[in-house]
C-alpha cells in the first residue's frame, strides 16, 4: 500500500469516533500480539527485565495490552493530522496546566516520555504555549514533508531535526519557546551515562539536565493518560532543585520521576523499544535469541 494511500485511510479514519477506533485498536492489537514478531519478542524481554515480580501469564496480559494501546495509537494519528483546535482540545484535555502557566517569562522544558498518546498530546499543549520540538528526518522525502506540514498546521511552534544538534533548540528555548523534550531512548553510547531504569543499568543521555543548566530552565515531567473517552495530558509541579552538577544524580533522578509515571499506567508505555541494547562494557545481550 502507497504513502499517500495510507494517509488516506488515516483521514477517513479522523472521522471516526475516540470509542470506535479505540474498538478497532483492540482487535487489530489483539490479533497482531498473537504473530511471532521481533517487536513481540523486544517486549517481552522488557516486561522480565522491568517487572520481575510479574508471572508469565501477567506479562504476557500486559504486553497483550500494550500491542492494543500501540494499535491505537497508530488509528488515532488521523485526529493529530486533521482534527480542528476544538475537537483536539475535547480530544486531549489538561490537568496541571497551572503548573504551566506560574511560569510565564521563565524558560520550561516539558519532560515527556515515550507513551502513547505523545503527539496528540505534543499538537495540544501548543495550542496552550509555543513549542519546539526535535524529530526524526524521515527516508521519504514526501512523508517527511507531510509530517513536518501536520506537526505545523497550527502555527504554535517550531521543528528541528535531530541532525541539526541542539544550537537551533536552545536559542528557540532563549526566544520564549518551551521546549517539548523526550528523553528517555537509548541512542548509544556516546553522551550517554548508565544508571537504573526499572532497577536496570541503562545508556541514559545527559540532554535534560545539560540543557536546563544552559537555559536556567524549569523541568516540568508531563504525560498523556489514555482514557474510555480521550486522554488527559498531566502536567506535574517543576522539578525542584534540578539540575545539579553531577550528571550522574540528575540522570537517575530523570529515570526514577518517569519509572512512577510508567507504573501508573504500564501498559501505555513503549515497551517494543530496545531500551537496554546499549551495554556496559561485559555485559550480555538482553535481546539475543
Amino acid at each position: 500500500m502507497g504513502v499517500k494511500l495510507l494517509v488516506g485511510l488515516v483521514w477517513l479514519l479522523s472521522w471516526l469516533p475516540f470509542r470506535v477506533i479505540s474498538g478497532l485498536g483492540w482487535l487489530l492489537g489483539s490479533l497482531i500480539y498473537l504473530l511471532p514478531t521481533s517487536r513481540r519478542h523486544i517486549g517481552d524481554v522488557n516486561l522480565r527485565l522491568c517487572l520481575p515480580e510479574l508471572d508469565d501469564a501477567a506479562r504476557r496480559r500486559l504486553l497483550r495490552r500494550h500491542f492494543v494501546a500501540m494499535v491505537q495509537m497508530l488509528l488515532e494519528y488521523g485526529y493529530g493530522w486533521f482534527a480542528s483546535r476544538e475537537r483536539l482540545k475535547r480530544l486531549m484535555r489538561i490537568e496541571g496546566l497551572e503548573h504551566l502557566k506560574a511560569l510565564e517569562g521563565r524558560n520550561v522544558i516539558l519532560m515527556m516520555p515515550h507513551f502513547t498518546g505523545l503527539d496528540l498530546a505534543g499538537l495540544r499543549i501548543s495550542l496552550e504555549t509555543p513549542l519546539v520540538s526535535i524529530y526524526s528526518v524521515q527516508k521519504d522525502p514526501w512523508l517527511d514533508a507531510f509530517f513536518r506540514a501536520k506537526r505545523l498546521r497550527f502555527g504554535t511552534g517550531i521543528i528541528f531535526a535531530r541532525q541539526q544538534g541542539t544550537r537551533p533548540t536552545l536559542r528557540a528555548l532563549k526566544d520564549g519557546y518551551r521546549l517539548y523534550y523526550l528523553p528517555d531512548q537509548d541512542f548509544g553510547h556516546r553522551d550517554s551515562v548508565f544508571v537504573p531504569f526499572f532497577g536496570v543499568p541503562a545508556a541514559t543521555i545527559g540532554g535534560l539536565s545539560r540543557m536546563a543548566a544552559v537555559t536556567r530552565a524549569m523541568v516540568l515531567p508531563c504525560y498523556p493518560r489514555r482514557e474510555a473517552d480521550g486522554y488527559t495530558l498531566v502536567i506535574e509541579p517543576p522539578l525542584a532543585d534540578f539540575p545539579t552538577n553531577d550528571l550522574v544524580a540528575d540522570a537517575t533522578r530523570m529515570n526514577a520521576v518517569i519509572e512512577s509515571q510508567v507504573r501508573r499506567q504500564l501498559h501505555q508505555y513503549f515497551w517494543l523499544h530496545k531500551r537496554f541494547k546499549s551495554r556496559p562494557p561485559g555485559d550480555a545481550d538482553f535481546y539475543a535469541r
